[in-house]
């Protein structure tokens, strides 16, 4: 049985237990921590939590899970993980997982020196769409990718961002590149693999915010393949689109949150059908993606004493690149994977030397 510490009881800590609960042979809730007092009270009540704390200190200093989820604002998230990891304690974060390559850096550190495991939601990996394409990568009866597309077009009201962190790049991080784009380009690079360099502009077109509304970026991948990533909340008809165009085929993904089977297409190349369709049915189906799909495999890996997905170096593969969209966007500059070191001010914060507008 896993033992596991709920860290922050907002909106989506409800997602970790509604998934918790449905794997309650394999894992439990045992305490739970939130600095409002009331929304820590409804938590406990509503999914029957043994123990809250106000803290995360008080917490700790009480309890010994073997799995923190964090569910606070993303400005807490790099502080908080350390706390965990330093204890020996693994750690599933909500999404973004840090501000920036330094705080990054300093989780690995505080992940290596006690063995603990750091792991970052990114539910879309595991819906049987996304498995099942990435399976087929590399198959000769779809071919090699060429190009891809990943948007994510959102729409937030103004209300949305009178919340203090939302927006703000001291406790956000960045806008729709970190906070909204950020699941749908971590399920690309999760299928098209390592990324080589990217062009970027961003802007802020219509909210009320410090960082970006709008980003648009150009991405090579070291297989060859091409890709636009546009991330917005400007966007009144919502869409989350993903397509991959292999030689042989093309895979589309429409939706909006949230995915199962019936969002994916499958278009053979002429001459191809047979071969494509014969490809495509032979993989795994029937698993939406969600929390509960990620925590499956979570809760199998930490039984196993192994590394849970997503990995500190997958999630170091999607943070560099939202750093370089932003200092692609922000410096007029193509960037390339690896350059963004310690003596860049990108390293440190995602704005870098600050954001044009700003």
């Amino acid at each position: 049985m896993i033992d596991v510490a709920i860290v922050g009881t907002g909106g989506i800590a409800a997602f970790h237990a509604e998934a918790l609960a449905a794997h309650r042979r394999r894992a439990r809730i045992v305490a739970a921590t939130d600095v409002k007092a009331a929304a820590l009270a409804a938590y406990k009540s509503k999914w029957s939590v043994p123990a809250v704390y106000p803290t995360l200190d008080e917490l700790l200093a009480n309890e010994k899970p073997d799995l923190a989820t964090l569910c606070t604002p993303p400005g807490l998230h790099a502080e908080q993980a350390v706390a965990c990891l330093s204890r020996g304690i693994s750690v599933l974060c909500e999404k973004p997982p840090v501000l920036s390559l330094a705080e990054l850096d300093a989780v690995e550190k505080a992940a290596t020196s006690s063995g603990a495991f750091f792991a970052t939601v990114f539910q879309h990996r595991f819906g049987s769409g996304a498995v099942r394409l990435r399976r087929l990568v590399g198959d000769p009866r779809f071919g090699r990718p060429t190009a891809a597309v990943c948007h994510t077009l959102w729409f937030r009201e103004d209300e949305y961002f009178a919340v203090p962190w939302r927006g703000n790049w001291d406790i956000e991080g960045g806008g729709p590149t970190m906070g909204h784009g950020i699941h749908q380009f971590d399920l690309l690079l999760s299928i098209l693999g390592e990324w080589q360099e990217v062009v970027s502009v961003a802007a802020r077109q219509a909210k009320p915010t410090d960082t970006e509304d709008l980003s648009c970026a150009l991405v090579k991948f070291a297989n060859g393949a091409v890709a636009t990533i546009v991330n917005s909340v400007v966007s009144p008809r919502e869409q989350s689109f993903l397509r991959f165009d292999f030689e042989h085929a093309s895979v589309e993904l429409d939706h909006v949150y949230g995915y199962t089977d019936k969002n994916w297409r499958v278009t053979a190349a002429p001459g191809h059908q047979s071969t494509v369709s014969s490809a495509w049915k032979q993989g795994p189906s029937g698993t939406p993606s969600g929390h509960k799909a990620q925590f499956a495999e979570v809760l199998s890996a930490l039984s196993s004493s192994t590394a849970p997905p997503v990995s500190l170096a997958d999630t170091r593969m999607t943070v560099e690149l939202i750093a370089a969209i932003y200092a692609s966007a922000f410096t007029g500059t193509r960037i390339r994977r690896g350059e963004l070191g310690p003596d860049s001010p990108f390293y440190h914060r995602m704005n870098g030397t600050g954001a044009p507008w700003n």
